[in-house]
């Protein structure tokens, strides 16, 4: 390797392991915060709160080492450029693509690193870090309730005024509110206390209360009755209540770090999951094709009994020429018409629930399919995003020819928000079958690629790019002015 090339990687390689460092700090102090209401107050052990942000760490790797080798691209060659070493190198006849070449393939090998990071060790650590908040609820089930205010737990919002005990399993003044799904009735307990008990074997946490009221809302179909709101009560001495432990993890936890468990896969087991899901797929959107296909057959082909139809008396003799537009028309009684319009419009209504019910599994199901294939592309997006950012960054430094933590953090900020929300919001539009997942994993290389190949033909070729920022700092200034009446100077 040559004294250039040494030179180069070496104050590349300082300028990012010190950016790295710091983005990674950050970002894991936003994941203290995140989580602080699972991790105070709790009485944990510093062991298990450092098990907690080593496994959470390595999520935040794909978000900081993009980002730190865009700023460490930028810095380190705007600092060359605003040397004059760039000059240096050209007047020996040295061309910026010739002095990037030994960062290209430093940036190139790091970039394979990254993909079986995020193919081996992410899956790994999402796996172990939701496994450990599982096993610290299972520890202590009461850190999932704070005392004073309402904790959403599955379909139950509890709430205690106190708690006592080693680990807080001794409850004082509980009440829960519990609302089944589809079911407008609202069931309400209070009890005196409560005792929580749950083991680490068991996926059930176990909630006893002690003498305590049942409330219950009751249905009435008369609207005068259901204006007083009635309700049923009663009391108990001693009440057992089961409550799943996954219900206690979605409580505190984004819906998508917990239900998808795409997360927690490498390719080899994408590739097997996918085939599954997509088998399953297809063969549910089969038989509901076939439901809502023989439902018709089963009403035309069900004995007469069933159906009720009207018998031979009551129809009248047709040919084919004969045949009315409305077939209801043959029918001459009235009951008997009734009869076959009560049907139809049951069987049209049955139809209709079943496709309605059957499409929003379906889309659950699909929805389930593209957050897998979002997750096999993403492992090869976070290794070209950092071949992308380089070449951003790289061109960029040069150009600008600013070093330090000045301008470079202004535009290193500035792309990477539009890099995440690209593709952020071509994920959301992939999950809801908008577009093809591939495209919504992708649509932020697709469109920042142009930017860098823009900027890298513009820098090795020692053509700058110039805005003219005049049409908006020109009004600015005169408002500002105006303001705090300032005269402009005679020039």
């Amino acid at each position: 390797m040559k004294i250039l090339d040494r030179y180069i990687l070496t104050s590349f390689i300082k300028t990012f392991a010190s950016v790295f460092v710091i983005l990674f700090f950050i970002f894991i102090l936003q994941a203290i915060w995140l989580f602080i209401a699972e991790l105070a107050g709790k009485d944990l052990d510093a062991g298990i709160i450092m098990k907690f942000l080593i496994f959470y760490a390595p999520k935040v790797v794909p978000l900081v080492l993009p980002l730190s080798i865009l700023l460490a691209s930028i810095m380190t060659f705007g600092d060359f450029a605003e040397n004059y070493e760039f000059a240096a190198m050209k007047s020996s006849g040295i061309s910026l693509s010739r002095a990037m070449r030994s960062l290209t393939i430093f940036i190139f090998g790091l970039s394979i690193v990254a993909f079986f990071f995020a193919n081996d060790i992410i899956p790994k650590a999402e796996y172990k870090f939701i496994n450990l908040r599982a096993n610290i609820i299972k520890r202590k089930p009461a850190m999932a309730i704070v005392e004073g205010q309402f904790n959403s737990i599955g379909s139950y919002n509890i709430k205690v005024d106190k708690k006592s005990g080693e680990n807080g399993e001794h409850l004082t003044g509980v009440t829960i509110h519990k609302r089944m799904p589809g079911n407008s009735n609202a069931t309400i307990i209070r009890s005196k206390k409560g005792l929580l008990k749950s083991s680490e074997s068991s996926n059930l946490l176990q909630l006893e209360l002690y003498d305590g009221y049942y409330y219950e809302d009751v249905t009435t179909k008369n609207p005068i009755e259901r204006k007083k709101q009635p309700f049923a009560k009663s009391s108990f001495t001693r009440q057992i209540m089961n409550i799943d432990l996954s219900m206690l993890n979605n409580s505190n936890t984004d819906e998508e770090q917990i239900a998808q468990t795409n997360n927690m896969l490498n390719l080899s087991e994408l590739n097997y999951t996918l085939d599954s899901l997509q088998g399953n797929y297809n063969k549910e959107a089969k038989n509901i094709a076939l439901n809502v296909a023989q439902r018709p057959n089963m009403v035309l082909t069900a004995p007469r009994p069933l159906l009720n139809l009207p018998g031979k008396d009551t129809l009248k003799v047709v040919t084919r020429d004969s045949i009315p537009k409305k077939l209801i028309e043959i029918i001459t009684s009235k009951d008997d018409k009734r009869k076959i319009l009560e049907i139809a419009t049951n069987s049209i209504t049955s139809a209709e629930s079943t496709i309605t019910s059957g499409k929003a599994g379906l889309f659950e199901r699909l929805k389930l399919i593209n957050n897998h294939w979002l997750a096999f592309y993403d492992k090869f997006v976070i290794a070209y995003a950092c071949l992308l950012m380089f070449f951003i960054g790289a061109p960029l430094g040069a150009i600008i020819r600013k070093g330090g933590l000045g301008l470079p953090i202004v535009f290193a900020v500035l792309i990477f928000i539009i890099f995440h929300f690209i593709n952020t919001f071509g994920k959301k539009l992939a999950q809801e079958n908008a577009i093809l997942p591939f495209v919504g994993s992708w649509m932020s290389a697709f469109v920042l690629t142009p930017l860098a190949i823009f900027l890298t033909y513009r820098a090795t070729n020692d053509m700058n790019v110039t805005i003219n920022w005049d049409p908006l700092i020109v009004p600015l200034q005169k408002v500002f002015n105006k303001v705090f009446k300032i005269k402009p100077k005679d020039t």
